[in-house]
């Protein structure tokens, strides 16, 4: 179809046959009419330069022919659905079990955090490589001050290109990723760590915040918000003495826990507890088994819920009786909510009187990153923490191996001896 319009302007110019370029501003535009859509197609060109724009509205003429010879519309595809497609796609990698749904739910968060920034009805295939350039200071740059770290932001980058390799390979956009601008090398050792961990006292002070946060929700269970109270408070001890990911402790059933000790060898029941962190439900897709000492969130939740359920059974056949069912739950359908944990994780810090959490990173997964770096601190192999914990060795010792104040004094005075109140070199 020919160009109705014979006579153009100064910043106008034909393009083949029904297509013009004009200048908008300092930048020049495109447009073609679509006559299956009834609709002109609309490009930025993002140049000033006449030449440069010609070259580019030449490619997009070329690709809307091929569209519309392939029976396929232009207007089908925003960043919105190009997100949506892809998702569904890594939906049939959580069905078929090659990806756990805590890590699409990441991903999905990931992606929606992108269309924040580039625009939920931007075209795909108006996008560029340079376009989310300064992406990380869109993405810092919040109406509440939230900090957000830039190990966050390079995530959501891998996240993202991903996404746009996939689209690209269907053709649905020009280009297969960004160029995102290179971030300054980040030192994630001690200090991160220690910033987004605990000490010990503070521990203590927590597991006490924790006794009584919980008792004060039993008192009166039946009161609105007191289970959901109980439960979050024993998630969290568990999370403290245990080191497991969000994802792999929400779906923990208690067939997946069982007691180490029997009741009548012990006046202490429950004392230690082994862990089956089932494969489909780890991050990196592989059962593990740990054992850990209990400080009695696994028998206390147990009792909540045999007295919530108003079943009347032994202690002994308690766990038969929960068998498949979810440990943390309100209603044994669905786990507790991240944004449940978050709050109470908040409330019992302020209970224990963690000092400066406005200037420290510390959210409920630093229960995992205490647990791991206490068992580096206590000399385990990094193979031996790298197994207990799920997670790489190298991750291990390029997180956690850090030399820590303590380990250096240990390191120290490995070589001596206390003799008489003196130190003195060890006999070799």
């Amino acid at each position: 179809m020919a160009l109705k319009k014979v006579n153009f302007k100064e910043d106008e110019e034909a393009i083949f046959d029904n297509a013009v370029i004009y200048k908008r501003g300092e930048y020049w535009h495109m447009r073609m009419w679509l006559p299956k859509e009834h609709k002109y197609a609309r490009f930025s060109l993002k140049t000033r330069n006449k030449s440069t724009a010609k070259d580019k509205a030449e490619l997009h003429y070329h690709e809307l022919k091929v569209l519309e010879k392939s029976g396929k519309s232009y207007f089908s595809k925003t960043t919105k659905m190009g997100v949506e497609m892809y998702l569904e796609e890594r939906q049939k990698d959580v069905d078929s079990g090659i990806i756990v749904k805590g890590r699409f739910s990441v991903i999905r968060t990931q992606l929606n955090h992108w269309l924040s920034v580039v625009g939920k009805d931007t075209k795909l295939k108006e996008l560029e490589r340079t376009d989310c350039a300064n992406y990380f200071y869109e993405r810092t740059k919040t109406k509440k001050s939230i900090p957000i770290s830039q190990t966050t932001v390079e995530n959501e980058q891998s996240i993202i290109n991903a996404m746009m390799k996939w689209l690209y390979k269907r053709g649905e956009t020009y280009i297969d990723g960004f160029d995102f601008k290179k971030l300054k090398r980040v030192d994630r050792g001690a200090d991160e760590n220690r910033r987004g961990s605990f000490e010990e006292h503070e521990v203590d002070a927590i597991k006490a915040a924790l006794a009584d946060y919980i008792a004060e929700a039993e008192k009166d269970i039946e009161a609105s918000g007191n289970y959901s109270k109980a439960v979050t408070g024993y998630y969290l001890g568990f999370s403290l003495i245990s080191g497991l990911r969000r994802g792999e402790q929400l779906q923990l059933r208690w067939c997946d826990v069982e007691d180490m000790e029997h009741k009548e060898a012990r006046s202490e029941p429950f004392d230690l507890i082994k862990i089956t962190v089932r494969g489909e439900t780890s991050k990196v897709r592989k059962t593990r088994k740990l054992v850990v000492k209990d400080s009695g969130y696994y028998l206390g939740l147990m009792r909540l819920k045999r007295k919530v359920s108003g079943e009347k059974i032994t202690e002994k056949n308690m766990r038969q009786w929960l068998g498949e069912q979810l440990m943390f739950t309100t209603n044994d359908k669905t786990p507790i909510t991240p944004r449940a944990i978050g709050y109470h994780f908040d409330r019992v810090l302020e209970k224990a009187g963690i000092a400066n959490l406005d200037r420290r990173d510390l959210v409920p997964y630093s229960f995992r990153h205490y647990f791991i770096t206490q068992r580096v601190n206590s000399h385990l192999p990094p193979a031996i923490v790298a197994e207990m914990c799920g997670t790489s060795i190298t991750q291990i010792e390029k997180t956690y191996y850090h030399t820590t104040e303590a380990k250096m004094v240990s390191n120290a005075l490995a070589d001596y001896d206390y003799v008489d109140g003196v130190l003195v070199p060890k006999q070799k």
